[in-house]
C-alpha cells in the first residue's frame, strides 16, 4: 500500500503559516511565490493519495520536491548572506526581532525541506519502498538493522525522515540513523552547515543584542 501524503502536506501548510505570521521576516521572494511552490507540491501529492500509484504523477511529485529543495538551498544562501549583511552593516539593536524571526524561519524550513528530500530519495522514494522494490538504502534505520524489534513489513515513513532531518539540524551529526551512501552524507552535511550558520552567526547575535 502506498504511503498517504497528508502528513507531509500538513507540514508544508504549517511552515507556510509560520512564515506568514513571523514579524519582520527577511524575505527575498514575495509571499505568493512560496504559495505557488507549495501548490505545485501539494497537487501531485493529492493526486497520488486519491488515485492509484500513477507513474506520471509519482515522477512529477519526485521532480517537484527535488527542484523545491534545490531552490530552497539557493534562496537560503542568499537570505543568510543578507542577514549577515544586516549584522555587519546596520545597527543590530534595531533589527534583533527581524534576525530572530528570520533565523527561526530558515531553521524550520531547513528541517522540512531536507526531510522531504530524504523521504523522496531513500530507496527510490515512498512508492518504491511500499512496493518492496529491491534498491540499496541511503540510510540505515535501527528497525532495519535489528528486525527482531520491528514487524516484518516495517518501512520508514515521512515521520521517520522528519525525525532524521530534525536531529541533523540540532545535533549536527547522525544519531540513531546512519547514512550509507555518499549523497546521503553530503545532504546531511549541507543541512547541518545551514543550521549551524543560522544558529551560531545569526540567532546568537540576535539574542546577544536583545534589550
Amino acid at each position: 500500500m502506498n504511503e498517504p501524503r497528508w502528513l507531509p502536506a500538513l507540514a508544508i501548510l504549517a511552515v507556510l503559516g509560520l512564515l506568514a505570521v513571523l514579524p519582520h521576516h527577511v524575505r527575498l521572494m514575495p509571499v505568493w511565490v512560496s504559495c505557488v511552490v507549495a501548490l505545485a507540491i501539494l497537487v501531485p501529492m493529492a493526486v497520488v493519495t486519491l488515485t492509484t500509484a500513477n507513474r506520471l504523477w509519482l515522477r512529477a511529485e519526485r521532480t517537484v520536491i527535488i527542484l523545491f529543495a534545490a531552490a530552497y538551498v539557493a534562496n537560503t544562501t542568499a537570505e543568510l548572506a543578507d542577514m549577515i549583511g544586516i549584522i555587519t552593516l546596520h545597527p543590530p539593536e534595531t533589527r534583533s526581532i527581524s534576525l530572530l524571526s528570520s533565523s527561526l524561519a530558515i531553521w524550520v524550513t531547513n528541517v522540512l525541506a531536507f526531510s522531504m528530500l530524504y523521504w523522496q530519495i531513500d530507496r527510490g522514494g515512498p512508492n518504491s519502498r511500499a512496493s518492496k522494490v529491491s534498491a540499496k538504502p541511503d540510510w540505515l534505520f535501527p528497525q532495519a538493522a535489528t528486525p527482531e524489534i520491528a514487524s516484518a513489513d516495517w518501512r520508514p515513513l515521512f515521520l521517520d525522515y522528519l525525525y532524521l532531518g530534525y536531529n541533523t539540524a540540532t545535533a549536527f551529526s547522525p544519531t540513531d540513523v546512519l547514512p550509507l551512501t555518499r549523497r546521503a552524507k553530503m545532504l546531511m552535511m549541507l543541512e547541518s552547515t545551514i543550521s549551524l550558520l543560522t544558529l551560531v552567526i545569526v540567532a546568537a547575535r540576535a539574542v546577544n543584542v536583545l534589550p
